[in-house]
């Protein structure tokens, strides 16, 4: 990894800026510098189509840097403990809007809710003084409504197969639990509809009784105190949960493959968990348009772990580029596992619907009395 000592770099300049003639040697020093920086910067850019370059890369565990190879090496005995992280993109076709996407996107479609900013929505501040556009925006989210996609199913396989380290995702809607993956297998690093909490006396409450709170139009308020009750997702300026944090350094260094989908890997800190896995550890990226490729200025200040897809030197990144679930269709395809998608696929949407036809006959049923 390259380090540059920027404290050094910034006392050394201060000094020749004071004394410019007090080293007789300062110019070359900085020339030298200079020199140094450039070829830094050199080895941190990704190496042009046929211009060798003598780096040493670390071991290659994939038969051959492509999906098929990926497809190969998932299927050997060699990998045995997969994470998959995710974003928003693997829940878009259950009709769950993204953030991002322009014009479609959850951020382009706020002017209703006239907010001073899109993202002030998931801003703990703002929550506090004006709760109701985002109460209003939860009963069009609330979980409930949705059922999970093929890239949900894709991971219960996973953990099915007994191959799923983890399933870290960005995602609130809590569709990893309604697919059936095991609690403990999940890592919800910006929270989830799940439990909600008062933000003062810290009370628990339930989904059901927010959800019922807010399909009621009310807003949820603590039963003890009065204050606000917040289901438990990370807003804007909050930390993220303990779970996130305490899983992290333990299961990236035990990572032997990493499947990245639907996430446009520009939020923190969990952008940055693709850089947290071994640097043998192969990747895989199954998304509309590649992301979390490597900066050079930031490889340039020490920052490492970005992915390089097409550079002479790769030898662990492998980018899928279309909708996820087709991604994930396909990956079970070469895997052999595409009938056992297709069917856990089947029979869980159908258990859904029997469940939800069961609790709409109730709700709309004559109470006792009536």
């Amino acid at each position: 990894m390259l380090t540059l000592n920027m404290s050094n770099v910034t006392q050394n300049t201060e000094e020749e800026a004071e004394h410019p003639n007090s080293d007789e040697g300062s110019s070359t020093t900085t020339v030298d510098f200079l020199g140094s920086l450039l070829s830094r910067f050199k080895l941190a850019m990704p190496n042009p189509a046929g211009e060798e370059k003598d780096v040493e890369k670390p071991e290659q565990l994939l038969p051959e840097v492509s999906f098929k190879g990926v497809a190969e090496y998932l299927a050997s005995n060699k990998c045995k403990n997969i994470i998959t992280i995710s974003g928003a993109g693997i829940s878009t076709s259950a009709g769950i809007p993204d953030f991002r996407s322009p014009g479609s996107g959850l951020y382009d479609n706020l002017e209703k809710y006239d907010l001073p900013s899109p993202q002030a929505i998931f801003e703990i501040g703002y929550f506090k003084e004006n709760p109701q556009p985002f109460f209003t925006l939860a009963k069009e989210l609330y979980p409930g409504t949705f059922k999970p996609t093929w890239c949900h199913y894709f991971i219960k396989l996973l953990e099915q197969k007994g191959l799923l380290l983890r399933a870290y995702t960005q995602n609130i809607d809590t569709l990893e639990r309604v697919a059936g993956i095991s609690g403990e297998k999940i890592v919800e690093a910006h929270g989830a509809f799940h439990s909600a909490h008062c933000l003062e006396c810290k009370k628990e409450y339930t989904q059901e009784w927010v959800k019922e709170k807010v399909f009621n139009d009310e807003i949820p308020r603590c039963s003890e105190c009065e204050s606000l009750v917040k289901p438990d997702i990370v807003f804007f300026g909050e930390a993220l949960p303990g779970r996130f944090h305490e899983l992290r350094m333990k299961d990236f260094e035990e990572c032997d493959l990493l499947i990245v989908m639907g996430t446009s890997l520009k939020v923190q800190p969990f952008a940055s968990l693709i850089g947290s896995v071994r640097d043998t550890t192969p990747r895989l990226l199954m998304n509309r348009e590649k992301c979390g490729e490597l900066d050079p200025f930031m490889a340039l200040m020490g920052f490492g772990g970005g992915m390089d897809f097409e550079s002479d030197n790769a030898y662990r990144d492998v980018a899928w580029l279309g909708d996820c679930d087709d991604g994930c269709k396909e990956l079970c395809s070469l895997l052999g596992w595409q009938e056992e998608l297709e069917t856990l696929v089947k029979t869980e949407h159908e258990q859904i619907n029997k469940e939800t036809k069961t609790q709409s006959l109730k709700s709309n049923s004559p109470k006792n009395g009536d």
